[in-house]
């Protein structure tokens, strides 16, 4: 039987819960009834909710004996830019294998990558599957170089990484007396998961950004081993903001991200925080979070793919254009 494994400490726990009164009377809540987990401020490789997942699952390629993190994403991973950091600050070498090929562009993540020391393969991948695929034979590579290379799951979701959510929902339990719903970007699975499994499906609400074909199926597995009760059927699900897909900039996420930027000075990316806040306030239009309820935003991080959205940069244009 293999130890357990014991997580690393790569940010400042716990990340602070903010009000956000003027958002809260826009949506018409009471002003104390809806706060932001801030949880783009765990700090390492320009934060977010990726480090709590990397803790673990770093920690057990480090018991592994590996030298090398492998990793897989889009380009504007933001799980890629902080696997790079993770290996930055543990002296080890990270390779990030993308879709597709090489573009034009460099920014966002991709600069970040850079100054992380990351090596980029494009793999010419198209689907996750064969973006796996990819990602083996680069790993046989490595190994045949001599490196100890560890394979870390797309979007670091597994078993293993979920309980860094867990642990985040006891934060939030903890921070929030009377949390009611806590709302969440749903990408590859594992934050939702995690916080499902500590806060119970119910208090969970995850909105779903387009990153999988089986989001909730996903969870359900992830969660399933800390709380065998949940069922995928009683996930609180919202399908509604992917709009043209992943990478593509919809009119609820531009409200979103405006209105939050506008009101509370708080900065959303177009994938996946635009895309849960665009579900908070749909929740809160239709009747399913209501005044008096402690509804808490987390904020999820992904900054810098703000600057590599060719949609969001250019729905930015418009706006100074109107004022």
């Amino acid at each position: 039987m293999s130890a357990p494994i014991t997580p690393l400490s790569l940010a400042t726990w716990p990340t602070p819960v903010e009000p956000l009164p003027r958002l809260a009377a826009a949506l018409g809540l009471g002003r104390d009834d809806l706060l932001v987990k801030r949880d783009d401020l765990t700090g390492l490789g320009g934060g977010g909710n990726k480090i709590r997942k990397l803790e673990w699952t770093v920690a057990e390629a480090l018991a592994n004996g590996a030298d090398t993190l492998v990793t897989t994403g889009a380009p504007q991973s933001n799980h890629a830019r902080l696997t790079a950091a993770a290996a930055a600050r543990l002296g080890l070498r990270a390779v990030l294998v993308f879709p597709g090929e090489p573009g034009a562009a460099r920014s966002g993540d991709l600069v970040l990558d850079a100054f992380l020391g990351a090596e980029l393969v494009f793999s010419g991948a198209t689907g996750q599957e064969a973006l796996g695929d990819a990602a083996s034979r680069v790993c046989d590579r490595l190994r045949a170089e001599g490196a100890r290379p560890a394979l870390l799951p797309f979007g670091g979701s597994s078993v293993l990484s979920a309980r860094g959510y867990l642990r985040c929902g006891e934060e939030l339990a903890s921070q929030v007396p009377g949390l009611r719903t806590a709302v969440v970007a749903l990408g590859s699975g594992a934050t939702m998961a995690g916080l499902v499994a500590s806060l119970g499906a119910e208090r969970t609400l995850g909105v779903d950004v387009g990153a999988v074909d089986d989001a909730r199926r996903r969870v359900e597995s992830f969660a399933v081993p800390y709380a065998p009760n949940v069922r995928a059927d009683d996930l609180r699900i919202d399908h509604g903001h992917i709009g043209g897909g992943y990478a593509r900039l919809g009119g609820s996420v531009e409200e979103a991200m405006t209105l939050s930027a506008r009101l509370e000075g708080l900065v959303l990316d177009p994938t996946y925080t635009g895309r849960a806040m665009a579900g908070l306030v749909a929740a809160a239009r239709r009747g399913e979070i209501v005044p008096g309820d402690r509804t808490v935003f987390v904020h999820t991080g992904g900054l810098p793919g703000l600057f590599g959205h060719t949609e969001a940069l250019a729905f930015a244009d418009t706006l100074r254009t109107a004022d």
